[in-house]
């Protein structure tokens, strides 16, 4: 079992940054592999950032809307996963969810229904 809550969700204007957080709980964290999602009202769910940690290495993958923008790192020491947000735009507003799948490859998911374990979300506003 792995419980998830994330934290660091607000207002922003254009051009901004947030960092988002989640903290995990469960004594295997480095064996599953972690993601961002977002929903924005009346859209569905849909794949941000995911990282696993495989042999040694980091394999992070984002969706092309975030890539160069936003970073997401995480802590197997500390059960940590980070979203570091950057040129935030209003089209990333949305609440953002974090989610973890046990990892039985390199690389982590980017399908939703592939994460068993999910956070409640947290709202991320950008102002335009």
């Amino acid at each position: 079992q792995v419980q998830l809550v994330e934290s660091g969700g607000g207002l922003v204007q254009a051009g901004g940054s947030l960092r988002l957080s989640c903290a995990a709980s469960g004594r295997t964290f480095s064996s599953y592999a972690l993601g961002w999602f977002r929903q924005a009202p009346g859209k569905e769910r849909e794949f941000v950032a995911a990282i696993s940690w495989s042999g040694g290495v980091y394999y992070a993958y984002y969706a092309d809307s975030v890539k160069g923008r936003f970073t997401i790192s995480r802590d197997n020491a500390q059960n940590l996963v980070a979203l570091e947000m950057n040129s935030l735009k209003p089209g990333d507003t949305a609440v953002y969810y974090c989610a973890a799948h046990y990892l039985t490859s390199r690389d982590p998911s980017r399908i939703a229904d592939e994460y068993a374990y999910w956070g409640q979300g947290t709202q991320v506003t950008v102002s335009s």
